[in-house]
């Protein structure tokens, strides 16, 4: 098994606080990046201990939010700024995965109990629609991943991103790291108790869909956004 592990660093334990924890620049964006790396590399253990061999990593935070150094092996990561557009890129690299699955999520804009929640643009964009329903880069992720096949079956991130999550599809495993108290406070898992969560989490997520593969999420058209 072959995974691609989309990231963004607002779902991620310990990171609460807008620009302070999330910008260049915030006095806790490395501790950030670091916190987010050691996610991954939770998630990549569980996987891994479920059979899966090779990961791609894909930094999707908006500047780029992957601590490369201490990113475990033996994943191999998608950066750079500014990246082709999305669609062309998961089209390159889906022969290349089975599955896809999230990391340091957030929940969509405006979602009360979402912890830094946002779609794309924390200040300029108020929601998204597709078809009358509304969505964040949740659903755009494992919907742009179903078009090619690809079943999305773990997210981590805050309780409100694991319920947006198992919203779109009941079967998906998550990992709630932390509790949103608002868009900028949380009640966060410490960062060794929520690194052991990911990691039996992720490990819990592939060996149910080896056992009972999850389809990959669509959606009928024509669309209207």
């Amino acid at each position: 098994m072959r995974i691609m592990i989309m990231t963004d660093i607002e779902g991620v334990a310990g990171v609460s606080t807008p620009t302070v924890d999330t910008s260049p620049g915030g006095s806790n964006y490395l501790i950030s990046k670091r916190l987010l790396t050691e996610e991954v590399n939770a998630a990549v253990r569980g996987f891994l201990k479920a059979g899966a061999t090779e990961f791609l990593v894909f930094d999707g935070h908006g500047p780029g939010a992957i601590d490369f150094e201490t990113l475990a092996s033996p994943a191999k990561l998608i950066q750079g700024r500014p990246l082709p557009p999305i669609t062309w890129l998961i089209e390159q690299l889906s022969s290349r995965v089975d599955a896809v699955c999230h990391v340091g999520q957030h929940a969509m804009a405006g979602i009360r109990d979402g912890n830094l929640n946002h779609t794309q643009n924390s200040v300029e964009v108020l929601a998204y629609r597709l078809n009358g329903r509304p969505i964040g880069e949740i659903a755009q992720f494992a919907l742009l991943a179903g078009e090619f096949g690809l079943p999305h079956i773990f997210l981590s991130g805050d309780t409100a991103a694991c319920r947006e999550a198992e919203e779109l599809n009941p079967r998906v495993v998550t990992a709630a790291v932390k509790e949103g108290l608002g868009r900028t406070s949380a009640l966060t898992l410490n960062a060794q108790d929520a690194r052991a969560l990911i990691e039996k989490q992720a490990e819990r997520a592939l060996k149910q869909h080896l056992a009972k593969p999850i389809p990959p999420l669509q959606w009928p058209g024509p669309y209207v956004l």
